[in-house]
C-alpha cells in the first residue's frame, strides 16, 4: 500500500470513530447492534467489501439490515461473489477491522492483510460494490457510511441498488457475476415468468379446483412493499398483503413478522377470527425468512404453524415427485440430499427418512447447511425459522437443458419432459443465493396447487414432537466441544453420558447442548412425546450442565 492509499484510510476513518466501550463480532448474518453505535462498524466494512472485491476480482455486495430485529437496531453484512455470505475465512479479519482502535492500527491491518492475500492497490482491478438496504430509518446514514468506507479505496465503486430485500441484493450479485442483467425488475420477471411456468405445467385436473387467495404478512418491512409489486405481475394466485410497510400502518417486526409467528405461535398484529382456516404466511423484516400458518377457531389468536421443516418437506416431495417421473425412463442417478440442523423437530426428519430422503446434519448456521447443499447434484436446506433455499447443481442443470433438447425432439409435451421443465423452472424461480422469502412464497402456491393441497392437509403430514428450548449461564461457554452436527458433547468428560441417561427415560426423548456464539451461555433443547416431558427433559438436562459447568461447580 502506497502513501497516497495510507492517507486517503487515515483521513476517512478518522470521521468515523469507534464509540467507547464497544466490542462487535461479525456472526452468520454480519455484524448487527443498536443502530447508534454502528456507523465505525458499517465504515470499516465498506472497506472489507472492497478488499474482498480486488482480491475475487469480482462484483461484492453490502446489505445494510437487521432482518428480524427491533426497528432500533441495523446491520451490515456482505454477499460474496456467488450471492452467498462471506467467507468463513474472512469473517476473523472482518472482526479485526471493525474493532482496530484507531486509524493508525486500522491502515496497518489492512496493509498487513493486503499483504498477506497478495491483494494490490494498483488499480489494474477496479473494485466494485452493490449496496442496499431496507427500510429502517437509520439505514440512510448506515449506507452512507458504507459508501465513504468502499470509496476510500482507490478506484473502488459503490453502486446504490436501492431499498432492497436482503436476498434481491445476494441475487443481484450472483447474476452480475454470471455477467447477466441484474437490476431490481431483473429479478422481478426472473420470479413471474419461472411462477408462470410451472402454473402452466400443474396437470390438467388440478387446474379445475381453484384456491383461496393468500393472505401475507408483511412485518411492516420491505418485504410487503416489494410484494406488493410482485402480485400485480401474477395471473392464478391473489395475494392479500397486510402490514406492508406503508407510512402509519405499523412498526417493523413489532408484533408482526415470521420470527414473532413462529416462536409465539399466535397471530401477527392485523390478523384475527375472520381469518380462521385461511391460508397465511409471514415474512420477516428483510424477507429472508418465511412461516406459513393458518387462525384456529375460537382460540384467543392461536395458530397452527406451518414452520420451515414443513416447507422444506413440501418441496422435497415435489422434487421427489419429478425425478421419479424422469427416472422411469431415463435411469440417470440424481443425488438429492436434505440438510437440517439438530433444532430441526425431530419428526420432521423422521417424516423425510420415511419418504426414503437422504437427511444430513450440520451445526446450527445457514452457512454451514448452504455449504452442505452444495455438495448434492439438488440440495434443499430449511431451518424451522423458515430460512432455507434449494441449491442445484451446475452440472446437473448442464444435463437437464440438454435432456430437455433431447425430449423436445423425440417426445415433446411427455410426463418426462414436463418434470425436467418443471426442474428448470424451480431453479429459476427459488434464490440460489440464499433463502428468500419471496420465492419462497410462490415455490410453495405453484405446489400446493399442483397437489391440490390445503394448508390443513399441508400441516396433518406429520404432527411435530413437543419441544423446549433453555439457557444456562456457565462461567466460560467454551468449555463445551460437540461434535457430529453438536448433537454430542465431547467435553466436558461425562456430560453426554449424563445426558443420555437422562434422554433414556422418555418416550421419543432427544436432547443436545450448545454453546452461545455471543454469550458465556449453553442453550438446551429437548424434545419428547408429550410437552410435559420434554420439559421435564429439558430441566433435568440444564440441571447436569449447571453441575458440569455453572458457577456453583467453579
Amino acid at each position: 500500500m502506497d502513501e497516497h492509499q495510507a492517507g486517503i484510510l487515515l483521513e476517512c476513518a478518522s470521521k468515523y470513530p469507534i464509540p467507547k466501550g464497544v466490542k462487535i463480532s461479525y456472526g452468520t448474518a454480519g455484524f448487527r447492534a443498536d443502530a447508534s453505535i454502528l456507523s465505525s462498524t458499517v465504515f470499516r466494512v465498506g472497506i472489507l467489501a472492497a478488499l474482498r472485491s480486488l482480491k475475487t476480482k469480482s462484483v461484492i455486495g453490502l446489505m445494510i439490515t437487521a432482518s428480524h430485529n427491533q426497528i432500533s437496531d441495523n446491520g451490515v453484512k456482505i454477499a460474496d461473489p456467488s450471492g452467498g455470505m462471506l467467507t468463513q475465512e474472512w469473517e476473523p479479519f472482518a472482526d479485526l477491522l471493525a474493532n482496530a482502535p484507531d486509524p493508525q492500527n486500522l491502515v496497518k491491518l489492512i496493509s498487513e492483510f493486503a499483504k498477506k492475500e497478495n491483494i494490490s492497490f494498483t488499480g489494474v482491478y477496479s473494485a466494485e460494490v452493490l449496496l442496499g438496504r431496507d427500510t429502517r430509518p437509520s439505514g440512510e446514514s448506515l449506507l452512507e457510511a458504507a459508501r465513504q468506507g468502499i470509496t476510500s479505496v482507490v478506484g473502488a465503486l459503490a453502486t446504490g441498488m436501492g431499498i432492497l430485500t436482503t436476498p434481491q441484493l445476494h441475487w443481484m450479485v450472483r447474476y452480475r457475476n454470471k455477467g447477466k442483467s441484474s437490476l431490481e425488475s431483473d429479478y422481478f420477471k426472473q420470479i413471474s415468468n419461472s411462477f408462470r411456468c410451472l402454473m402452466d405445467y400443474i396437470p390438467r385436473e388440478m387446474i379445475a379446483s381453484e384456491m383461496d387467495e393468500l393472505i401475507v404478512d408483511g412485518a411492516n418491512g420491505v418485504g410487503g412493499e416489494k410484494l406488493e409489486v410482485v402480485k400485480k405481475t401474477l395471473s392464478g394466485l391473489v395475494i392479500q398483503v397486510r402490514n406492508s410497510g406503508k407510512e402509519g400502518e405499523g412498526v417493523l417486526n413489532q408484533g408482526v413478522g415470521a420470527d414473532f409467528v413462529q416462536k409465539e405461535k399466535i397471530v401477527p398484529s392485523g390478523f384475527g377470527q375472520i381469518d380462521v382456516g385461511k391460508r397465511c404466511a409471514s415474512l420477516d423484516g428483510d424477507a429472508d425468512r418465511l412461516v406459513y400458518f393458518h387462525v384456529l377457531l375460537g382460540s384467543n389468536n392461536k395458530i397452527e404453524l406451518v414452520d420451515g421443516d414443513k416447507i422444506l418437506s413440501l418441496f422435497a416431495l415435489y422434487i421427489k415427485q419429478q425425478l421419479i417421473i424422469l427416472n422411469k425412463e431415463d435411469g440417470h442417478h440424481v443425488h438429492l440430499g436434505i440438510v437440517q440442523t439438530a433444532y430441526a423437530n425431530g419428526a420432521s426428519t423422521d417424516y423425510l427418512k420415511k419418504m426414503g430422503l437422504e437427511v444430513v446434519l450440520t451445526p446450527t448456521g445457514v452457512k454451514y447447511l448452504h455449504e452442505k447443499a452444495y455438495e448434492y447434484d439438488i440440495g434443499i436446506y430449511f431451518e424451522a425459522n423458515g430460512h432455507g433455499t434449494i441449491l442445484f447443481s451446475a452440472s446437473f442443470l448442464s444435463w437437464l437443458e440438454t435432456r430437455n433438447k433431447e425430449l423436445a425432439s423425440t417426445s415433446e409435451g411427455s410426463e418426462q419432459q414436463l418434470s425436467v421443465k418443471r426442474l428448470l423452472a424451480v431453479s429459476e424461480l427459488i434464490n440460489q443465493a440464499v433463502g428468500d422469502a419471496l420465492s419462497g412464497v410462490l415455490l410453495v402456491e405453484v405446489i400446493l396447487r399442483h397437489t391440490g393441497w390445503s394448508i390443513q392437509r399441508w400441516s396433518e403430514l406429520y404432527q411435530d414432537l413437543p419441544s423446549r428450548q433453555l439457557k444456562v449461564k456457565v462461567v466460560d461457554r467454551t468449555a463445551v466441544i460437540t461434535t457430529n452436527a453438536e448433537t454430542e458433547v465431547v467435553k466436558p468428560a461425562g456430560l453426554q453420558e449424563a445426558i443420555n441417561c437422562e434422554v433414556a427415560k422418555y418416550t421419543m426423548g432427544r436432547s443436545f447442548i450448545r454453546p452461545s456464539g455471543t454469550e458465556d451461555v449453553i442453550r438446551v433443547y429437548a424434545e419428547a412425546s408429550t410437552q410435559e416431558e420434554a420439559d421435564h427433559l429439558a430441566k433435568s438436562v440444564a440441571q447436569h450442565v449447571d453441575r458440569f459447568l455453572g458457577f456453583g461447580s467453579s
